[in-house]
């Protein structure tokens, strides 16, 4: 089980009532870890609002997940 470094921003930011997290994570991909943070955090955002990057390059929901990556979730951008 890998620990990775999760970094919220915006909405989802305030959401989490944190900028980041770090856990040790069954997932084993990007959506599987995005499945257990909305479980436990109440993120209310389906994954087609959501932008993931790994390692600070944009992926997939099918993303493998390794030992020290740092996820990213971009919820859409708002404004006016």
């Amino acid at each position: 089980m890998p620990k990775v470094t999760v970094l919220y921003f915006a909405q989802l930011r305030e959401l989490r009532g944190a900028d980041d997290e770090s856990l040790v994570t069954a997932a084993a991909t990007t959506g599987a870890l995005w499945q257990e943070l909305s479980t436990r955090h109440r993120l209310t955002f389906p994954t087609a609002n959501v932008t993931v990057a790994v390692n600070e390059n944009v992926v997939g929901w099918g993303a493998p997940l390794a030992e020290g990556d740092t996820v990213v979730f971009l919820p859409p951008v708002s404004g006016g």
